[in-house]
């Protein structure tokens, strides 16, 4: 299934550095859920950074950012530490990434493999999938769902 704009974003459950961190945490507030293949890469940690660098005015927009990937939490911290990410980041063991649509077909030097695509969801208050952004490419992308999370009420 393919999820749209306005569809309720799927009920999660991800394992993260303080215990399971779940959709109901959320409840009620604004939430970034954003995908990305791999810790520590260059493409992930510019976006990573950027989102930490945006999260204050994320939390005056009353908007939780969550990053996901099947990274272990054990390699989440390492990589909030070594880039010191104050955004929270979640461990999925597929379920979550695939219930998003995010688990897709990619290709590299001819070669066709099962992997994270880079895409992020604004899920509003009420639950409901408010925006998509697919296949994303990194530089400004923080500044645009920052500037979607202000216009969502």
């Amino acid at each position: 299934m393919i999820l749209a704009v306005g569809d309720p974003a799927p009920a999660f459950t991800l394992a993260g550095p303080s215990g399971p961190i779940t959709s109901a945490d959320f409840a009620g507030r604004k939430l970034v859920l954003y995908f990305y293949p791999k810790d520590d890469t260059p493409g992930c940690t510019t976006e990573a950074v950027a989102f930490t660098a945006l999260a204050g005015d994320f939390a005056a927009a009353d908007t939780a950012i969550l990053g996901v990937s099947k990274d272990s939490v054990t390699s989440h911290g390492k990589f909030a530490t070594k880039h010191k990410l104050t955004i929270t980041l979640g461990a999925d063991e597929g379920e979550v990434t695939e219930a998003f649509g995010a688990w897709v077909a990619k290709s590299m030097y001819g070669k066709t493999y099962m992997g994270i695509e880079r895409c992020t969801f604004l899920i509003g208050r009420d639950g409901r999938i408010a925006q998509i952004w697919r296949k994303v490419k990194v530089p400004g992308h923080a500044d645009a769902v920052l500037a979607a999370a202000r216009a969502l009420p």
